[in-house]
This record gives structure tokens, sequence and C-alpha cells, in this order.
């Protein structure tokens, strides 16, 4: 009789256990660790965070299972199933979840895994020619791309209101979408305009698991170091810059490129905010929580307790501010975005305060848009 497919993972999971401590090491960037320390190094990351909303969203749904859109990076039986490392058909996840893992070792170190060279991501653009990224990417790539921003909006005219708009969320942890930048397209990227493509970073240091230990996921700033003379601990990194381009046109061109970066995302939100109430003629304010988008129903700007909730969601979209939004919210859901891509990354803000500048008062005189080669 052929074995059912939770029978085959239940024996996946346990034969890679037995792998790992009879070898004893396993290649961890680019040193050899005995498995104890791999394991406690795991034990602290956010893969292994079984409390995490993460893993628990769909416990008390009833019933206990995890839907198939959401299944392939929120448990690792949805993972083995995306990858075929379960017996079905790879790069599709066919069923629902059980609940109850977080991201096991085996998620990442099967061979089915160790044989992906290639991501596609929600664009449906594929890059290729990966090594362990790969595994990385999968997932950490966002659930939209800039195609289905624009096929949603459809024929509606920019600043008409359609009630057949809303917020769309990139979701997040989405740091390949930024490192791949136009290669990946999930940022919303503006017709005529050129985007940055992959950010190579340097080398040594390009990979995921070169800058994140790839258990832990902590990154050593010593490693910066060398190129990068300020960074003692880690919070210097923010103080990195490369150019002399003053991209957010404040004068200051010794700040480092995330505080660039920081002003023109705060520039967006303000014309956000001036547009929501000139043109719309209803107050909108943002908050890290869903549907993050809500109606300032004091006006003050800000969002208070009593306005974040799903019953106040901002509910009269337009074109213009769907897609001023989706950037908006991109930047916000990959908090490194200014180490993962900071080109990509200013060139979405820079032209998204361009696209509502066309409505609003939006000062660009003196912000630079970063060329390509940037």
């Amino acid at each position: 009789m052929k074995p059912n497919r939770e029978y085959l993972v239940v024996v996946t999971l346990i034969l890679a256990a037995v792998g790992l401590a009879a070898a004893g090491v396993m290649l961890n960037r680019r040193e050899d660790l005995p498995v104890a320390e791999i394991s406690s190094r795991w034990s602290t990351s956010a893969h292994a965070d079984a409390t995490s909303v993460s893993f628990v969203r769909w416990d008390n749904d009833d019933p206990a299972v995890i839907p198939v859109y959401c299944a392939r990076c929120h448990s690792t039986y949805g993972m083995l199933d995306y990858l075929g490392a379960d017996g079905s058909e790879p790069r599709v996840v066919d069923r629902e979840a059980k609940t109850g893992t977080t991201v096991f070792c085996v998620a990442c170190h099967n061979p089915a895994a160790d044989r992906l060279t290639s991501v596609v991501f929600p664009s449906g653009q594929e890059v290729d020619r990966l090594g362990p990224e790969a595994k990385c990417a999968t997932c950490h790539q966002g659930r939209q791309s800039a195609g289905q921003v624009n096929q949603v909006l459809g024929g509606v005219a920019d600043d008409v209101i359609s009630p057949d708009l809303s917020f769309i969320n990139v979701h997040y942890g989405i740091a390949a979408a930024t490192k791949w930048g136009a290669e990946a397209q999930v940022g919303y990227q503006y017709e005529g305009k050129a985007y940055s493509g992959y950010f190579g970073h340097a080398q040594g240091l390009s990979t995921c698991a070169e800058c994140h230990d790839a258990h832990s996921l902590r990154i050593t700033a010593a490693e910066c170091s060398p190129c990068h003379l300020n960074v003692v601990e880690f919070g210097d990194v923010r103080d990195i810059r490369t150019s002399a381009l003053d991209y957010d046109g404040d004068g200051d061109v010794d700040e480092g490129i995330r505080d660039e970066l920081l002003t023109l995302h705060d520039a967006l939100y303000a014309a956000i905010q001036a547009y929501a109430t000139e043109v719309i003629g209803t107050p909108i304010v943002y908050a890290d929580r869903s549907p993050f988008f809500f109606i300032d129903t004091n006006g003050n700007g800000q969002p208070d307790e009593a306005e974040i909730n799903g019953g106040n969601g901002y509910a009269t979209w337009t074109p213009r501010l769907v897609r001023t939004t989706y950037n908006y919210h991109f930047v916000v859901q990959d908090r490194g975005a200014y180490v993962h891509n900071p080109t990509y990354a200013l060139q979405l803000m820079y032209d998204s305060l361009e696209d509502l500048g066309q409505q609003v008062r939006v000062d660009l005189e003196y912000m630079v848009r970063p060329a390509v080669s940037d």
C-alpha cells in the first residue's frame, strides 16, 4: 500500500534529524558548527518562534488548518508540499497544511530544497542561477506585484473614487523583493521609469546567508567594518552611505542612506495625507496593523487607538491612492530596504511623490531620483 503524505512528511523529518546528528556538523555561512550550536541559534530566531502570529494565526480556526495560499511559508508541511519533498508536484501547494509547525530544519535542509536554483516572484518574473538564497527568496518575496496592482486598478481614472478599489498589501518580510528590485517587479514601478535590479552589495557579502547568520538570522556588524569604517555595532549600519548625492534634498550628505530613505518615506506619507484630505475629502492615517490605512476621524493626522480597528478601515480609494500607499507600505514591510537595495527603494519613494505631486503640493526641487547605476 502506498504510504500517505503525512507518513512521508514524518519520515522525512526523522531522517533529516538523524542525518544531522550523524554528521555532527553543518555548514553555516563560512564556518562549521556543531549541531547543538546550530540548534541553539535557530531556537532564538523568528523561524522558531512558536508563539508568533505567523504560525498560530490559524490554530483556533475550524478546522485548524493553514490555507493553501499561506501554507508554503507559514508551516514546514506547506514548504515540503511546495518543494515536492513529500512526493507531491513541485512548485505548487495543492492542499491545506496542518498547524503546529514553525520553520523546522527540514523545511530548508532537504534534497528538494537543495536543488532549488530559481525563484518565481508574484509578478511571474523568474530569477535563476541562484544558490542557497533561493530558499530564502521563496518566502521573503511578498504576495503582490506592480502588474497585479495595475490589473486591480483596471481602467479607472487616476482620481476617481471606486467602490471596487481598496488597499493592496504587498505582505511582509519582503527582503528578496527589494533585493532583486526591477528583476522581481514587486514594488509599484511607473511606466516609462527605469528601476534598479538586483543589488549585489559586495563580494562575499551579497547573498542572504552571507550577511545574515543562516540559523539565528542575526547580522554580525564586524563583517561590515572592513569597508564601512564607522561600523562598530549593529546600530552603526544605519549610518552607512556611499553616495554624495542628496536624495532627500535636506542639504545633509553625511547622514546614512537609511535617513535619506526615511525622509522621503515621511514626505510620501505627508503627501498621501494631503491627497486624501484635499482630493478625496476623507482624512487618512496609517498604522502598522491590518488593514493599515484608517479614517482619521478627528483629523489630527495621528492614528489614535480608537481609530485603529477594522470597522474604521479607509474605504474611499482612487487608483492614485492605491499605488502610492502600496509603495509606502512596501518600504514599511522591508525595514532593511536601505541595505537590501537602497536605490530601488528610493526610486519607488521619489516616483510615488512625483505621482501625488500632480494633485497636491510636493516639493521635489532639491530631491534627487537615483539613477539605475547609483
